[in-house]
């Protein structure tokens, strides 16, 4: 079964990094590419509902202008659905993506997303989408809906591409860092670039480190380690700006510390808080 990178486009300021990040991932996993854009009502109807406060002698008349209306915020939604999804797939063809599909779909984000999940092998969206492009320090609508609703691997992207150079991955030597760090070793997606595995933790887990390091230089990655101590959500976010890393990869979920901020409430603060694009996989 061919699998495709999704990438979710909206009118967001985010679009053009969700674009080049999603042809940078096709083109590291030879994988066709699909631009989708979900069309969710309740978000592009702006129409107020009057008809609880309509008079009777005028009920008829504006209800059917209501209807009007809002075929006609479905039909500026459709169209600007399909210019997005144009400009979206000449981008990606001009950036040297032979295969690129459209899919343009009703329903919300998370709806459309598990309904092709058998068909996709990456989700790319942005870490904000239009209603919070300008709320910094804080997670689109559907981010944290869409990590805990799919069992896919989401690029998470920063709203201006940069190429990764240089990866991470924060490692707890959980049986899910240890899956996460069996799929990094085996995928394409981040091949020729150098790893920091990162630890937080305590000196006698640093074996458990090593043994991670050697699977990852095994699979041909070039390998830094590093145990820090302290809270994961500041020292990896410290660590990773302090080595200027492009990527940061994490398991969705874990059974140590870095449980404590992948799950739950603290799931939005520490994503919300990266400076730099993330990988979640699952």
């Amino acid at each position: 079964m061919t699998q495709f990178v999704i990438a979710c486009i909206d009118p967001s300021p985010y679009a053009e990094a969700v674009c080049d990040y999603a042809v940078w991932a096709a083109k590291q996993l030879q994988a066709p590419l699909t631009m989708l854009h979900a069309i969710d009502k309740a978000q592009h109807t702006q129409t107020p509902d009057l008809s609880g406060s309509i008079g009777l002698g005028s009920q008829e008349v504006l209800l059917q202008q209501l209807a009007e209306l809002d075929e006609k915020h479905s039909k500026l939604a459709l169209e600007r659905g399909r210019l997005m999804l144009d400009a979206a797939k000449a981008r990606a063809e001009q950036a040297g993506v032979a295969s690129v599909d459209e899919r343009l779909r009703h329903g919300s984000l998370v709806e459309s997303l598990k309904a092709t999940e058998d068909d996709t092998r990456l989700v790319v969206m942005g870490k904000r989408g239009l209603s919070s492009a300008d709320a910094h320090g804080q997670l689109g609508l559907h981010v944290e809906q869409v990590i805990r609703s799919l069992q896919r691997p989401i690029l998470l992207t920063q709203q201006h591409f940069k190429t990764p150079q240089r990866i991470m991955l924060a490692f707890d030597g959980s049986a899910t860092a240890q899956k996460s760090l069996d799929m990094l070793a085996a995928s394409p997606l981040c091949k020729g670039l150098p790893v920091h595995l990162v630890f937080a933790g305590m000196p006698e887990q640093a074996p458990a480190l090593d043994e991670a390091a050697i699977l990852l230089q095994q699979a041909g990655f070039e390998t830094k380690t590093a145990l820090v101590a302290g809270d994961p959500e500041e020292v990896l976010h410290q660590y990773q700006q302090e080595h200027h890393i492009d990527l940061l990869i994490m398991g969705a979920y874990g059974h140590s510390r870095i449980r404590q901020f992948i799950v739950g409430s603290t799931t939005t603060a520490m994503l919300s808080k990266a400076k730099c694009s993330l990988l979640i996989l699952r």
